[in-house]
């Protein structure tokens, strides 16, 4: 038996193996495919750094740094392995084995504190579970700088939170650090908008934030969204592995994820521009013409039209002065180019804005070439009349009116011929009285309001008769009526907003429940009750803006102005900003503005 053993006992092991494979085959279920297990949603996890984080003394050229997973990654999206402060050129990477090495093409800087952070970059290589992120902190120096700031970045319209911003910390103080300079630390917002940097140096900053197109952490005016603190800031906490604010977070767990800390508010907005110049030009008709700006707030010191008194001409800027708009209140056939001189305020080589004088050819659309006797140029019906457009909304005639406007600007008008009657339910008539209404912005609209409330049920007229009004052309408008019933579905709501301690200028805007459609605007200055009628059930939301320099509208921001766009609050009620208004019901919402707007 000994013998046995000793001559049989090598091969055991393999007939251990071999036996089970052998009935394997006529034990296995014929009519099932063989199941890989359950599916792996276990995100990798480092298991080794190579050198360990807070790492002092890294050599500023030929770096390279190992991260070692407990499976196989890949990287997804190599612009979310991200350096602070960056680099010219991204961070380098590439895979071996289970591990993903980071190296840089440009030298580190020396004395220099920098973090890598890792968000939404790597997955696994099979399942493709994300992993969570990590920030890594080393030193070209001798000492690891500790402190950090907080804060979120959203949309300055929505108040939505923006991922995937920049945002930028600069030691260099000056408003043109931004444009001409990478910055001193940088991080990018996540899903909600929120940010931390870490391991940022105990001094005085100017912090921003950009939607960087580009990619190239340098602030593109013509393409960027801009956020910024108009005052100078300094970090006042210490990095430590417990703060809450600096652990990556799972972005679906929404409590916690709200429940982080945030110090700075930036929002962001679109710039229209700061270096002035006139941007285009051009004829809209053969009295009319435009100029449009680089920049808001043109400003133009004079301006004539060769041949044309200057008591012939009409113009308007629009309500952010980077468009004009030009008539020409003369019968008298035009030429085919216009002559246009005009002395306005451009941007020098300076930067400031400096007197200069520019001529424009505004030419007819078409014109080129010159025409032969033969050509004849043939005109419709609306060439030879004051051309006017009259509407109306069912749900908005009792609030807005009806709204009245002109293709070119009124010389003459008979605003008294106006006929505005009802018919009532049996179809007898009844006489209607109405005001009008100039648009405080634009000279060729006009609203009519009824003075009397309008009752359901009954049928509203307004006739415009043949000739109330003549335009620049000379020309005389054609007749026109339009009719207006209230909406008479009983499902429809009414929103009643009592507003209450209102020591400013407010714009109050009814929005849809994604913010994305603005349905009823209100200007506001004093308390008041605003009633919304037939509304259908449905969530929506309330955007407050406080019109600080009171022209009624929402203004952007200027960095080299140091103005912040305009603050814009949401209602709430509770923690939600959509409130729902049920189908036929009457919803009243007291909102104190001086309570909203007191940070």
């Amino acid at each position: 038996m000994k013998k046995f053993l000793s001559k049989y006992f090598p091969i055991l092991p393999v007939g251990l193996i071999l036996i089970p494979i052998m009935f394997f085959h006529s034990c296995a279920n014929t009519k099932q495919a063989p199941s890989g297990g359950p599916k792996d949603s276990i995100p990798p996890v480092i298991v080794k750094i190579k050198p360990l984080p807070g790492v002092i003394g890294v050599p500023v050229h030929g770096a390279t740094f190992e991260f070692t997973f407990d499976e196989y990654v890949k990287v997804k999206d190599p612009k979310n392995i991200f350096l602070s402060p960056p680099l010219t050129k991204a961070p380098k990477n590439k895979i071996k084995g289970k591990s993903l090495i980071i190296y840089f093409e440009d030298d580190l800087d020396s004395n220099t504190t920098y973090t890598l952070d890792f968000t939404d970059a790597i997955q696994d290589n099979n399942e493709g579970n994300l992993y969570p992120g990590f920030t890594y902190s080393f030193s070209t120096g001798e000492t690891i700088d500790s402190m950090y700031i907080t804060g979120v970045v959203q949309d300055c319209n929505t108040l939505q939170p923006v991922k995937g911003a920049t945002v930028m910390l600069y030691k260099d103080l000056a408003d043109s650090a931004i444009f001409n300079s990478r910055p001193t630390a940088a991080v990018k917002t996540d899903d909600w908008g929120f940010f931390s940097l870490r391991n940022i140096a105990d001094t005085t900053y100017r912090l921003y934030a950009i939607k960087d197109d580009a990619g190239n952490n340098l602030y593109d005016p013509d393409t960027d969204l801009i956020a910024f603190i108009d005052s100078i800031i300094r970090p006042v906490n210490t990095v430590n592995d417990s703060i809450f604010e600096l652990k990556k977070m799972d972005m679906k767990d929404t409590v916690n994820c709200l429940a982080r800390k945030a110090e700075y508010e930036l929002s962001l907005f679109k710039e229209k521009g700061s270096k002035q110049m006139i941007k285009n030009h051009g004829r809209t008709g053969d009295r009319s013409g435009f100029i449009s700006f680089s920049a808001p707030r043109a400003h133009i010191d004079t301006m004539w039209i060769s041949g044309i008194a200057a008591d012939r001409l009409i113009t308007q800027f629009n309500t952010r002065r980077d468009s004009l708009e030009i008539w020409i209140n003369d019968q008298r056939p035009m030429p085919d180019t216009l002559h246009l001189f005009v002395n306005y305020r451009k941007t020098d080589s300076t930067g400031l804005r400096s007197p200069y004088s520019e001529h424009l050819k505004l030419f007819v659309e078409g014109v080129g070439k010159k025409k032969s006797r033969s050509q004849k140029v043939e005109k419709s019906h609306s060439d030879s009349i004051c051309t006017l457009t009259l509407t109306a909304e069912p749900e908005t005639i009792q609030e807005i009116g009806y709204k009245l406007e002109f293709k070119n600007p009124i010389i003459n008008e008979k605003f008294d011929s106006l006929r505005f009657y009802a018919l009532n339910p049996k179809q007898q008539e009844v006489t209607a009285t109405y005001t009008v209404e100039p648009d405080s912005t634009d000279i060729k609209v006009y609203y009519v309001h009824p003075v009397e409330t309008l009752l359901s049920g009954y049928e509203y007229f307004l006739k415009i008769p043949q000739g109330s009004f003549r335009d620049i052309t000379g020309f005389y408008n054609d007749s026109t009526e339009v009719k207006v019933t209230l909406p008479t579905d009983e499902k429809l709501s009414t929103l009643n907003l009592n507003l209450i301690d209102v020591k400013n200028k407010y714009i109050v805007e009814l929005q849809d429940e994604n913010r994305s459609n603005v349905l009823r605007t209100y200007v506001v200055d004093s308390d008041r009750l605003i009633t919304i009628p037939y509304l259908k059930s449905a969530k929506y939301c309330i955007r407050i803006t406080e019109d600080v320099n009171r022209n009624s509208m929402v203004d952007g921001g200027d960095l080299l102005e140091h103005r912040a766009p305009e603050k814009v609050k949401y209602y709430k009620t509770g923690d939600n900003v959509p409130f729902n208004v049920p189908e036929s019901s009457e919803v009243t919402q007291d909102i104190n503005l001086a309570e909203i707007f007191k940070n």
